[in-house]
């Protein structure tokens, strides 16, 4: 066993969830989706001044970034991460199965593949159908994921970590009524009237 084997073997997320065992059945995403092992999924921006670094970056701690996004939770990173952890509690709780899983499943499921750009010929713009990178797949899903537990829970007496949580184990099954999929179906099919 290597050394590096052996100083990560007892690092869990969280300190309950285990990272052994998880696999990316997405061939494209695999490279993308990090599961270096921490506890505390706070790297304090060490990839930031570096390209393509963020795809080195924990899972968790990138979906933590992506709901810190508008104005009023903006910078509240403990709290994100406090949100992040009781939806994965909550996962854990409903599905019986490692939340780390079931949320690696939620982002295959929701990465769209397609998208359209504006290119204009002699004046006249037209909509083109392209093939999406795998950096960005991760990017629209995560930021599908936390978009909808944000929109849900605005305003309503039902938290934002139920919110998460049931958004997760949705787009982890493919069911039509989740949000991140829905969206992805959606941008596809423009995707696809566009070719």
């Amino acid at each position: 066993m290597s050394q590096r084997k052996k100083q990560t073997e007892g690092i869990r997320l969280f300190g309950e969830w285990d990272y052994d065992g998880i696999t990316v059945e997405d061939p494209g995403l695999r490279k993308y989706i990090s599961f270096k092992p921490t506890i505390v999924p706070h790297t304090a921006g060490r990839h930031e001044h570096r390209r393509f670094q963020k795809s080195q970056l924990p899972i968790a701690e990138r979906l933590v970034n992506e709901l810190m996004r508008p104005g009023h939770a903006a910078g509240k990173k403990i709290r994100a991460m406090k949100i992040v952890e009781n939806a994965l509690r909550i996962i854990n709780l409903k599905t019986g199965e490692n939340p780390l899983g079931v949320f690696v499943k939620a982002l295959e499921n929701s990465a769209p593949r397609e998208d359209t750009t504006r290119v204009s010929y002699g004046g006249v713009s037209y909509h083109v159908a392209v093939d999406l990178s795998p950096q960005r797949r991760v990017d629209l899903a995560l930021r599908f994921i936390a978009e909808a537990a944000r929109k849900s829970a605005f305003g309503n007496p039902k938290s934002v970590d139920e919110w998460l949580a049931d958004e997760i184990i949705l787009a982890s099954t493919a069911d039509g009524r989740s949000y991140a999929v829905s969206k992805k179906d959606e941008m596809e099919r423009i995707a696809y009237s566009s070719r």
